[in-house]
């Protein structure tokens, strides 16, 4: 008998999307479902996504708590081409109608009444797993993910029979943090009330609260799972994480090998392969360099071309990169291609880059979908000095280009690239290079060392771009892995 899940998030790509959470709740599903669970999606309703939705009927209604309100909750069920399985929604429109960020309003501060909302998505998840609408479908496993749906677990303790829990964190520094006052107007359940349960600092965490009831707690790398265990990644959760390291796995995120492959990338000018990733790498690079004004000579496009696409904040180290840029300019050939959004102070710094470094320092500010998958194609090096980083995807959607990634040994990024030492080049494995200090002076003297192998061994590079275009990062492995804790 095929195994039911339901899978319950915030945001899923191509619906709604403000980051990876989004791309894991549309890859692992699908990747579920290819492997015969019966999936059910949840989201909450919000405004900009219910368009996109075909076939919306209602399940039925739901009277649910909120904070100091009752609200009814209509559950209603929809499809969309990129899933092949119901999509259902928690629909409220007090809660989830409004346009925009879920999670965030247009001035930028976080929603006041999250907590709610979240709060009336987790109790609604939690009614639909004990099957309240009478709909003849129980979860057997209900995976649950990030502080958005932390009190699921915590909820499913009141059902009987009680689904399997699988709780994911994406990223500890969110914590879904809020007080005491508003725990008490959201009426929960006072036995949670406690330093072993969702208690923190005074006021209580919805990601704890998964951490803690969760029969099994995943995160998206397997070195991010050791991480989030010590002082310096924990968020001050990092106790509680080693007292339950019985739970707790780490299991690399897979990327959409179908949207980021250069085989048949639509956005690309020239497609490529192994065996001709040469040819189609300079194609793809004049066509990038054009993108910026440029009319390329054969010297420019043999020169190494270094490129960036990210969120412009310190965690993603683009403050080392700006550092580096300087006497990279000065003493090297080499040019690069920003894209990104995020502080006015960065943002403002990268234009006045590119206006002093003209053809040398191409910058978008935004993000722009068909512009970075021809950076990814176009670049012969992806900068990806993050100082923390879960899992991520561009350095692997670079391995997947033959686009060499720089990388800080940390989380995911640790998992994925493989240094281009000596010995991992006898091995055959190198794929990349990575700095092993979260400081410029460490980029930097790895960014000489990489300029330095482009300009004096291309016969070495040709051979690290057939090792990085080997990976595999496919949904598949990781979708196995999961169904392997679903039922253990």
């Amino acid at each position: 008998m095929a195994l039911k899940v339901l899978f319950a998030a915030s945001e899923a790509y191509p619906l709604i999307k403000t980051g990876g959470l989004a791309d894991v709740a549309y890859g692992l599903p699908v990747a579920l479902h290819t492997e015969r669970a019966e999936v059910r999606l949840l989201l909450p309703a919000y405004y900009d996504m219910m368009g996109k939705l075909k076939d919306v009927h209602s399940l039925g209604a739901l009277q649910i708590q909120g904070a100091g309100r009752v609200h009814t909750v209509h559950i209603l069920e929809g499809s969309h081409e990129a899933f092949p399985f119901p999509i259902w929604v928690v629909e409220c429109g007090t809660l989830f109608g409004r346009s925009g960020n879920p999670y965030m309003h247009p001035d930028g501060y976080d929603w006041p009444d999250n907590a709610e909302r979240f709060t009336v998505f987790a109790r609604a998840a939690a009614l639909l797993a004990a099957d309240a609408l009478q709909l003849n479908w129980r979860p057997d496993v209900v995976h649950a993910h990030d502080w958005q749906t932390g009190l699921i677990p915590a909820l499913l303790e009141e059902i009987n029979p009680r689904p399997r829990s699988i709780f994911t964190i994406h990223n500890l520094a969110y914590g879904g943090h809020f007080s005491r006052t508003v725990y008490d107007q959201l009426q929960l359940a006072w036995h949670w009330w406690s330093s072993e349960g969702v208690e923190f600092y005074g006021g209580f965490s919805m990601l704890k609260a998964g951490i803690v009831y969760a029969d099994t707690v995943t995160t998206v790398s397997p070195t991010y799972a050791k991480e989030i265990c010590t002082p310096e990644f924990g968020y001050g959760l990092d106790g509680l994480l080693r007292s339950r390291s019985h739970k707790l796995h780490g299991i690399l995120n897979g990327i959409d090998t179908e949207s980021w492959n250069p085989k048949h990338d639509h956005y690309l000018v020239q497609n490529y392969g192994l065996r001709d990733v040469k040819k189609g790498k300079l194609a793809n690079k004049q066509a990038l360099l054009e993108r910026f004004g440029q009319s390329p000579t054969q010297e420019q496009l043999a020169r190494p071309l270094l490129g960036m696409v990210s969120r412009l904040v310190e965690q993603k180290g683009v403050d080392m990169v700006m550092e580096c840029i300087h006497p990279l300019l000065a003493e090297t050939n080499a040019a690069f291609v920003l894209i990104g959004s995020g502080h006015y102070h960065y943002e403002q710094a990268l234009y006045d880059l590119a206006a002093r470094y003209p053809g040398r320092v191409m910058v978008y500010i935004g993000y722009n979908e068909a512009l970075a998958h021809l950076l990814e194609a176009g670049c012969d090096i992806f900068l990806m000095p993050s100082r923390f980083e879960p899992c991520g995807l561009n350095q692997m959607y670079s391995l997947n280009y033959g686009t060499l990634p720089v990388v800080y040994n940390t989380g995911g990024l640790a998992d994925t690239v493989i240094n281009a030492t000596e010995a991992n080049i006898t091995a055959n494995t190198a794929n990349g290079f990575v700095f092993y200090l979260p400081f410029s002076h460490a980029l930097l003297g790895t960014l000489w060392w990489v300029l330095r192998m482009f300009a004096d061994d291309q016969k070495l590079w040709r051979v690290l771009q057939r090792n990085a275009l080997k990976a595999d990062f496919e949904w598949k492995r990781s979708a196995k892995r999961y169904l392997e804790l679903y039922r253990n």
